[in-house]
Parts: C-alpha cells; structure tokens; sequence
C-alpha cells in the first residue's frame, strides 16, 4: 500500500486521514527519497551552470539552471578528481548522474558522475575564456620564452610510449642527429592526461645535474591528431602553469597543424606536427658536417693567406730597396782611395795643434804677472781694511768729552730706553690707527651694502604703492567710466545735473565725454507724456488645484 493513500473511504464522518498512521519526519523523507531514486535512477540533465563551489574537502557543488528551473549538482571528492572537464560558471554542459534527496534541507539535487560540454561551441566559449584570462597573467608573454639549444644533449620527449608518435620522432632524430632520448610515458587524451603531462614536465625540471637520471637540455611535449575532446588535456590550466614554471626549453607539438592548443601559446617553440619538432630539435649530421668540412677549407686557406702574404710582399719589398752589396761597393771603394791620405793629414794636424799651442806661451805669461800684480793690490787693501775699525775707534774716542766710563754707560741706557719708549708708542699709536682704519672700512663697506640691498627694494615698494593708488585713482575717477559710453551733465555754470527736471529747466547744457565737452540745448517741449496703464488688481484668492486623483 502507498504510504501516501488514505484507507479511510470518503463520505465518512471521519476527517480525512483519521485512521491513516503518524509518520515521523525522518519517515517521511526517506519515503520521498526511495521514490524519487526509484523513478529517477540515472538520468542526463542539460543545462548552464551556475554557482560553482570548491571547498576544502575536495568535492564540487555547483548549480545546473535554465530559464525557469534550478538544480543543485554534487560531484565527490573521487570522482571530481577523475571529471575530463570541469564545470566553470556560465558554460553549459550535460551532467550524468542520479538524482536524490538531502533530508537535512529538504531538497533534491543531482549526485553528478561524469560531465561533458554540450557541444563544441561551448568547449570553445570555454577555451578562449581560459585563454585570456592565462594571456592576462602574463603566461603566454613572448618574453618568457627561452631560446632553443642548437645540439642538446639529452631530449626528453613526453607522449604515449605506445603510439606512432614516438616512433616518428626517434626515427627522425636517428636520420638527422642520433641524440640520447629520454622517454616520459604519459596519457595523451582522457581525464588522466592533463594530470599527469604536468606532472612529468615538473619532474623534468626538478632533475638535478650530474645525477643518476641525466637532465634534459630540451622537451618534446607530443601527440597526434584527434578532435577537440581528444586534445582537451593540453587546454588544462595545471599543464599550462607547469610549462611557464619551467626552466628548460619546450616544444609543443600536439595535433596537427590546423590544431591549437593552450600549450602552443605557453611552449618556448610550436611544432605543426611531432615529427617537425623533432627536426626543430636537432640539426642535420650531413650538413654538419659539410659545413664543418667548409669552414675548416676556410680555416686553412685564410691562414696560408696569412703566412704567405707577407712572404711575398717583403720579397717585392726586397727586390725595390736592390742589393745590399751593391750599397756598401762605393763606400768601400772610397775608404781604399782615401785610406793612403789619412796618414799624411794625421801628421799635419797634429803639427799644427803644436804650433798652436806654443804659439800660446807668451800671452800666458803675461796673464800670470798681471794676476800678480792685482793679488798684492788686494793684500793691501785688505790690510788696511782691517786697521780701519780700529783707527775710527781711537778717533771716536778722542773726539768724546772726558767722561766717566760709568757716566758714559748711564747715558746710553737711558738714550736707549727713551728710543724704545719713543718706538713702543709709535708702534702702539700706529697698530690703533691701522685697526681704527680697518674698523672704519669694515663699517664703510657694510653700510654700503645695506644701502645697495635696501634702495631697490624701497624703490620697488613705492613703485608698487604707487601703481596700486594709481590703479584706484582709475577705478574710483569717472574718466574709465566715461570710456565705457556714459556722459557727465553740467549746467550753465558748470554744475553737476543729475536729474532730468533740472536739466529740463537749465537752458544751456553741457554733455562731457572722455575726450571732450560738447554743448547743447534741450527741446522746448516736453515730450508727451504716456498714459499711465491701469494696474491689474492681484487676486488674493488662492487659486483652485483640482483633485490629484
């Protein structure tokens, strides 16, 4: 029986339910929850999704919606972590699952298992969203991309160790450079693949050099062709962080050439296909070494130009200055014809340096007596310099009045203390006068210039004092308001009219303007008069506003 029926028949006097049980609560609940997950066990719901919540705990609760109709939707931890794509606010998908009730807010909602954009329009609406906002962060900033190694040693390439991918690229490298690979073995598609690409391109970067596992110079990131689906985990935000986090140069060469990944924009280099980026990798053996071969010709010409060059131009250098036998023949030749007369010419020379000298003798001996002659001059002159001071003494001393010596001695002090006396005042009145001078010029020269400081600042005070009553002799005068178009009234006799019955009544006026006066007479009668207008009698009565309504 339905728990849900009445087993009282109607028409009863009974109320209705009277004989049916009381249920509690949590009864009631869980009936409606075993109905509701027996007529809905699994079903597929579309829809566009609203608020998405990702707590701590791992799960993901988020709201399904059209537009008349909202759906709470819960995702657990387990299999949240397994979801190819992953709910974002404003994209609409199609959510599997079953449906159910939570007792302790009486509601149902949708406990989702697997979830797939509705469409390729959305996943795309999707990427481009993810797109800017990684461009925005400044991810696919060319600036960050590294330069790729001309001939890495170790190439570690990240794709699925079972497909045609690999085999291309180590054919490739075989044909073109035979390079040490490093092979990473990854998902290439499905929920897994997004996960783990970023997990083996942040492992390669963390191998250290010099260990057991050698340290990748370059990475291939590949993976064939396949739909929009397919590629989906190289669109993953984790994969995208791990390559612009990374240290080693990486090529991306996932799909085809029409294919687009986000992981092209964030690579150092794109590939349009695996196999291109395995020729990216590596340059080719044979034209290595042809160009090898070239440079070494080069090398070798340019140093036997460099060796024998100067050979030669220092043969042509030789040939033009000629024979150095040549050059010394007619010198030798000299030395022979003249070497016999060398001899002959020695003896004269010598003869005639002989003849010279005694030639000589005489006017030495001359120079010797009259040097003579001047020491014995300078002997007497010196002797009697030197009885002079004693001469000029005995005479001083003669001319001298007989003093005492004691006298004598008491007079020259006291002459001599009066001359110091006398030159100790000179100089003390002296050393007054210079300081007195100083004073007077130190003086002078600060008054002066405080003179020169102040006389034009109390030039430009009175300057501007002065503008500033000019400037209000103008403003307060009647001249600039003459200028602006008014005229100035005046009577016969020169005084000021300033109503229109005085000068109605003056019979001669005069008008003054800012350049002249002019005189005038007024008409003899008055204009007419206007009548005067019947004032309007003002109402008092407030006047009627109507019904608002």
């Amino acid at each position: 029986m339905n728990l849900f029926e009445s087993d009282t028949p109607e028409g009863t006097g009974e109320g209705a339910g009277g004989n049916a049980p009381a249920l509690s609560v949590s009864e009631l609940s869980g009936a409606v929850k075993r109905v509701i997950e027996g007529e809905f066990g699994r079903v597929r719901v579309r829809g566009e999704v609203g608020r998405v919540s990702r707590p701590a705990s791992g799960h993901l609760y988020f709201d399904l919606k059209d537009d008349n109709a909202s759906i709470a939707g819960i995702c657990w931890k387990g299999q949240a972590a397994r979801l190819a794509h992953r709910p974002e606010e404003g994209m609409e998908i199609i959510a599997t699952g079953r449906l159910t009730t939570y007792p302790g807010q009486s509601k149902y909602q949708l406990i989702v298992e697997q979830i797939e954009p509705a469409g390729v329009g959305a996943l795309m609406a999707m990427l481009e969203q993810r797109r800017r906002a990684l461009a925005a962060e400044g991810l696919f900033d060319p600036a960050r991309k590294r330069p790729i190694p001309f001939l890495p040693g170790v190439i570690a390439v990240v794709t699925s160790p079972s497909g045609a991918v690999i085999r291309d690229i180590l054919h490739r490298l075989r044909d073109r450079f035979p390079s040490r690979v490093l092979i990473w073995p990854v998902a290439v598609q499905g929920s897994a693949c997004a996960p783990q690409v970023a997990d083996a391109i942040t492992r390669l970067n963390a191998i250290a050099p010099g260990g057991p596992v050698p340290r990748p110079d370059l990475i291939i990131v590949a993976r064939g062709g396949g739909s929009v689906e397919d590629l989906w985990g190289f669109n993953d935000e984790a994969v995208i962080r791990a390559v612009a986090a990374g240290t080693i140069p990486l090529i991306s060469a996932v799909g085809h050439e029409t294919d687009t990944t986000l992981i092209d924009h964030a690579a150092d280099l794109r590939a349009p296909t695996p196999t291109a980026a395995a020729e990216m990798a590596v340059p080719v053996l044979g034209d290595l070494a042809a160009r090898m071969a070239e440079t070494q010709a080069r090398l070798l010409r340019a140093t036997r130009a460099r060796i024998e060059l100067p050979a030669q131009r220092l043969g042509d250098m030789g040939r033009a200055l000629g024979r150095p036998q040549a050059l010394m023949e007619p010198a030798r030749q000299r030395l022979d014809l003249t070497g016999p007369r060398l001899e002959s010419a020695l003896r004269g020379f010598v003869r005639d340096c002989r003849h010279r000298t005694d030639s000589l003798h005489l006017p030495l001996s001359a120079l010797r007596q009259f040097m003579a002659s001047r020491r014995e001059a300078l002997t007497r002159t010196g002797t009697a310099l030197a009885q002079a001071p004693a001469r000029e003494l005995q005479r001083r001393r003669t001319a001298l009045p007989m003093l005492r010596p004691g006298a004598v001695r008491m007079a020259q002090m006291a002459a001599q203390r009066r001359l110091a006396s006398a030159t100790a005042r000179l100089e003390a009145v002296q050393t007054r006068t210079r300081r007195s001078q100083l004073d007077a010029h130190a003086r002078l020269a600060e008054a002066g210039q405080r003179l020169d400081a102040l006389a034009p600042r109390l030039t430009a005070e009175r300057r501007a004092a002065l503008e500033t009553l000019d400037r209000l002799r103008q403003t307060l005068g009647h001249a600039e308001t003459l200028k602006r178009g008014f005229a100035i009234v005046r009577g016969p006799k020169g005084q000021l009219l300033t109503s229109a019955a005085t000068a109605g009544a003056a019979g001669r006026l005069e008008l003054e303007f800012h350049d002249g006066r002019l005189p005038v007479r007024p008409e003899t009668e008055p204009p007419p008069a206007q009548p005067e207008k019947p004032q309007k009698r003002v109402s008092r009565r407030k006047p009627d506003q109507g019904s608002l309504f």
